[in-house]
């Protein structure tokens, strides 16, 4: 057995010390909170068992088995940072078929941690950066914030200016981060089939490996700088589009050119006016789906903090770590199955959701109903215009949600590995719309994206 370290020690690469990580929760702690979980799962199944024989419905004792679950699980899931937080913020996969008084106290949960996470102390900050710049690190960023300008899961945002006299935006990644997102991944997958409760279909052990995959390249910003500069050489005279170009960047360091802004999406939610959340919003979710196609890359972040409004009326847009690499654009089976399910046209529905994956082989489905339980995610597309709204949302969420109908069909639902991302920016970008209640052409937009959508006159 290896020995432990304490829990929230790491390495300094620069001085050989040991420093106090970022992070607040130590591997032993976190660890143990995840391991609980199981045990409170095999706690609950045998309580809807009991119920069972006792008489009471099938579908009323999964029910209640699966809130228990969402409750704890997102309760420790909240009470942690790195690959558990990470995981806790991919789960928009399971929300929508959540209740809201469940969700919403996890979502201010991981909203409450992302603000507060505790900044380095300066002298971590110089560590840092001498462990990944080198020990003359001040030859190149002759200036840094002592305060950070952002903060995020894995790390944190300084403004500086390099030696050439640029402005740039130094993000540095806290000490022990990818210790900590490994450990955290490695526990989530051992509760596999706890978080498969949530939603009964879906091959939980396969998403997670994805988002395995996914977020460990997060952790190497040299990755997330050749994502970034992709983007920023595509978009350089774009009207609409900013994205700041790649100064220099280390496995655990990237410097960006300093994009000055007058706030986020996320202020346009608060108190932007009706004009700008229409217009932003549009911006926003043209530039989601109509990437892929121009870039070969799918933003996979659609947190509406990473996108910026700036002075010139563009859009900025920030955080290129967590990317799909979609080389030939978005998948073309997107494009038969918008145009048939706007069709009303159930047996194509199902049959392009069973070639895709959607539906594993054998799964028996009423065409009809299958039809039915997509509308909600196709709805948008159906007029030339569409009005996103915050109760729209919810009344999507729950036709598609727990009890009855919705339920039943969401058992048999799988969704496939390569679709986790897209999936993840559809539901999250349609989110970020609803909170900004905008009004968008969101059918041209998806002309101009998906290859072979062909709306109905």
């Amino acid at each position: 057995m290896e020995p432990q370290e304490p829990d929230d020690a790491t390495d300094d690469r620069a001085t050989g010390r040991r420093s106090r990580s970022s992070l607040p929760v130590g591997a032993f702690t976190r660890g143990a909170k995840l391991a609980a979980l199981p045990v409170g799962f095999a706690g609950r199944t045998a309580l809807g068992m009991g119920r069972r024989i006792g008489g009471a419905p099938a579908d009323a004792v999964l029910t209640e088995v699966q809130r228990r679950t969402a409750e704890q699980v997102f309760s420790v899931l909240g009470q942690l940072k790195g690959g558990a937080m990470k995981m806790g913020q991919a789960m928009s996969i399971f929300e929508a078929a959540l209740p809201e008084e469940i969700a919403a106290p996890y979502r201010e949960t991981l909203t409450r941690l992302q603000d507060a996470a505790p900044p380095m102390p300066v002298d971590v900050v110089h560590r840092q950066l001498a462990a990944e710049l080198g020990a003359d690190w001040r030859d190149r960023l002759v200036e840094v914030g002592d305060q950070p300008a952002a903060a995020a899961s894995i790390g944190q945002v300084h403004r500086g200016r390099w030696h050439d006299g640029r402005e740039v935006a130094v993000k540095i990644q806290y000490p022990g981060a990818a210790k900590a997102l490994r450990s955290d991944l490695r526990q989530l997958s051992r509760i596999s089939r706890l978080l498969g409760v949530l939603a009964p279909g879906i091959d939980v052990k396969a998403l997670l490996q994805e988002l395995e995959d996914r977020v460990v390249e997060e952790l190497d910003y040299t990755l997330e700088a050749a994502a970034q500069e992709r983007f920023h050489e595509e978009y350089a005279d774009d009207a609409e589009i900013f994205v700041p170009s790649v100064v220099h960047g280390t496995e655990r360091v990237l410097v960006s050119s300093w994009m000055e802004s007058t706030g986020s999406l996320a202020d346009l939610i608060r108190d932007g006016s009706q004009d700008d959340r229409d217009r932003y919003g549009e911006r926003y979710v043209r530039f989601l789906l109509t990437s892929p196609d121009r870039v070969g890359l799918l933003h996979a972040d659609p947190h509406p903090g990473n996108f910026r409004v700036l002075p010139d009326g563009r859009l900025g847009v920030v955080d290129f770590g967590a990317v799909a690499h979609l080389p030939d654009g978005l998948p073309p089976a997107l494009g038969p199955l918008l145009t048939a399910a706007l069709a009303g046209d159930a047996q194509a529905v199902t049959d392009h959701l069973r070639s895709e994956g959607f539906l594993r082989p054998g799964t028996k489905i009423d065409p009809e109903v299958m039809a039915g339980y997509i509308a909600p995610f196709v709805e948008p597309a159906g007029a030339a215009t569409f009005t996103f709204s915050r109760a729209w949302l919810r009344e999507q969420a729950g036709r598609v949600g727990l009890g009855g109908e919705g339920m039943s069909t969401s058992m048999k639902i799988n969704l496939p590995p390569e679709y986790l991302l897209i999936h993840r920016v559809w539901l999250g970008g349609v989110g970020v719309l609803c909170q900004l209640n905008a009004t968008a052409p969101f059918r041209s937009i998806l002309e101009e994206s998906i290859p072979g959508f062909e709306p109905p006159d």
